[in-house]
């Protein structure tokens, strides 16, 4: 399988699960794979591999400076493990968000652009949920 189809994938693979946290964060099935966390698991094991091919081939990561950064996105597998990291955590952390939500009770409404944020923008929409933990933690 080649790397733009392995991008495809993990893509495929991540989108139906920001879709279940989103429009139906208490459904059983969300549930189960939000406590098993399958989904970041399943992409971590396509993270290993192709960060590990990118080593091989291409040396040792340097993350020293912005340039060493950049010179590490000019390899193929290395972008796409870097890709997939961000699929990887960006779940993880809505994961944490809907389960911290289980406490805060913060309606599904708000946390709908958080959740989205987070799958678009990464911390933006954990900043955005982080701002209205505190208000409503504070109303208290």
């Amino acid at each position: 399988m080649s790397p733009t189809d392995v991008f495809s994938l993990a893509n495929m693979t991540a989108m139906p699960m920001w879709i279940l946290m989103i429009f139906l964060p208490k459904w059983k099935g969300t549930r189960f794979l939000m406590d098993y966390k399958v989904i970041p698991i399943v992409l971590a094991l396509v993270y290993a591999f192709y960060i590990f091919t990118a080593i091989q081939i291409g040396g040792g990561m340097d993350f020293g400076s912005l340039s060493s950064v950049m010179a590490l996105f000019t390899e193929e597998n290395a972008v796409l493990a870097g890709w997939v990291h961000y699929l990887a955590f960006d779940l993880l952390v809505g994961m944490w968000m809907l389960n911290q939500n289980k406490e805060l009770k913060i309606h599904q409404l708000l946390m709908a652009p958080c959740l989205f944020g987070t799958f678009m923008l990464g911390p933006v929409g954990f900043l955005a949920f982080m701002i209205i933990k505190t208000i409503k933690q504070n109303q208290k």
